[in-house]
């Protein structure tokens, strides 16, 4: 007979292997569930967690009282279940006509989406209330509307929640922290006030929490970017390199294993290298026509082998509206690609056979490098990690990355994703960041003349491919 403390103990074990604390409450919650379903149960409340820090039985109690209700169906053959679902994605659901109630609705979103992902780890006060208590310490939660240094060297930010805004001094340690902090995200504060300041003691970003252990998918993805087919610059070679690995005519049986363990390609943006999109890029077009380099684009991946589904994003430079979030690409251009080619827009979060892939292009990268100075163009992951840590995939609005104000933040992370996959700055890096895999796919376009110029040296010709325990880089270039 196991003991109580025992099954407490095995009940917050199993939560922690997944990165998790969890509450008394919940613990007792799960006490009814046989053990050997306890495994499942918990992934699937740590699955809809929604970002919370602490599982908590409200957490866990829905979950419960669904899976107790839920009456099994009788199975079909003919009801598969796709194996590739998008979750969250524009297309279709574009409302915004850039009114100004288009705007405030926007702000809104953003605001409360981010807030209630802070008050899982602060509670905080509305900012109008703060001069009526009397305590020593307070917490608050608010959109940046401005940031500048003060005559003594501090760091003033103008934070603003719905009911007023408050001027945060931060200084010291902190000073670096505010340094980086970027116009327009939602922050979370801590500190003291004095007179109509708040002196922060701790800058608080939304985060994510630990996202549990790496574990073999069974299957593999291969993440690319940046195919820019059109340009003359296009790396021809290299990308029918890629395309004989994956038909087994190139590699050794090691090499041909890998291959075949390759189910799906996630392509993340700049699928064609569109027209006008810079000075001058007449002169490095192979193909002038947008529908023909698509036809160009449809030709090439159709020699990839069938049995690889694809996920195709688009990116700035395909034809699409440039402000983000974008639609897939139109029905114009997506009726040329094969049956095996699933369009999404620009961001998009997919479910793959139970992995959750949060595709992004990744213009927004060109914001957080240009602002924080310990970024940089040859380390993309690094500025990948910000984003996870904002919980937003373009936090800084009205720079070099436009944005539609929708009535909903299609960028913001709500869910926590298994992979987060951009590309845009044509460098590959890969990592970890609390254990959602990273990858910033490389491009398959040597360096332009307008990239000389602009002194980009990009890296062509590079393929991650990732099952979710471990990750392999293919150079064909």
């Amino acid at each position: 007979m196991i003991t109580k403390d025992v099954d407490s103990k095995l009940i917050i074990t199993k939560f922690a292997m997944h990165g998790y604390n969890v509450h008394p409450s919940a613990v007792e919650a799960l006490k009814s569930v046989s053990q050997s379903s306890l495994d499942g149960v918990i992934a699937e409340v740590c699955k809809h967690a929604n970002g919370s820090f602490i599982i908590t039985a409200r957490d866990v109690l829905p979950f419960l009282k669904y899976r107790k209700e839920k009456k099994p169906e009788p199975v079909h053959p003919e009801k598969v279940k796709p194996d590739i679902r998008v979750i969250k994605d524009i297309t279709g659901n574009s409302c915004c006509e850039g009114s100004v109630s288009d705007f405030v609705s926007y702000f809104n979103s953003r605001y409360e989406k981010l807030s209630g992902t802070l008050r899982s780890r602060i509670n905080p006060v509305p900012i109008a209330s703060l001069r009526k208590l009397r305590a020593d310490k307070v917490e608050v939660a608010g959109i940046i509307s401005d940031i500048r240094e003060t005559m003594n060297g501090n760091i003033m930010i103008r934070l603003e929640d719905k009911t007023g805004y408050i001027n945060v001094i931060a200084s010291g340690k902190l000073k670096e922290v505010a340094t980086e902090l970027l116009g327009d995200e939602v922050i979370g504060v801590s500190g003291s006030l004095k007179g109509r300041n708040l002196i922060a003691d701790r800058i608080v970003f939304p985060d994510i929490p630990a996202n549990g252990k790496r574990v073999n998918w069974g299957f593999s993805v291969a993440f690319i970017s940046d195919t820019h087919f059109g340009s003359n610059a296009f790396t021809e070679d290299a990308w029918n390199r890629f395309v004989s690995w994956l038909n087994f005519e190139i590699g050794d049986e090691k090499s041909q294993q890998l291959a075949e363990s390759v189910k799906y390609i996630v392509i993340a943006g700049d699928i064609v290298d569109g027209i006008g999109i810079y000075p001058g890029q007449d002169r490095d077009l192979a193909i002038a026509d947008i529908h023909q380099q698509y036809e160009e684009a449809a030709y090439q991946l159709d020699k990839l082998p069938k049995r690889i589904k694809i996920i195709l994003s688009p990116g700035n430079h395909d034809a699409v509206r440039q402000a983000e979030p974008q639609p897939c690409l139109m029905k114009e251009h997506a009726s040329l690609f094969s049956n095996n080619v699933k369009h999404v827009g620009n961001p998009a979060l997919v479910d793959v056979r139970g992995v959750k892939i949060l595709i992004y292009h990744g213009r927004s990268l060109d914001d957080l490098i240009t602002k924080i100075p310990r970024l940089s163009y040859e380390r993309p992951a690094e500025a990948m990690e910000e984003l996870l840590k904002r919980r937003h995939l373009s936090p800084f609005y009205g720079n070099r990355s436009p944005i539609a104000p929708e009535k909903e933040d299609y960028l913001v992370i709500d869910e926590i994703p298994d992979v987060l996959h951009s590309g845009h700055v044509h460098t590959y890096e890969s990592s970890f960041y609390r254990g959602v895999f990273l990858v910033n796919s490389s491009c398959w376009q040597s360096q332009t003349e307008f990239q000389k110029k602009m002194n980009l040296c990009p890296v062509p010709g590079i393929v991650a491919v990732y099952n979710g325990d471990s990750v392999s880089k293919l150079k064909f270039c």
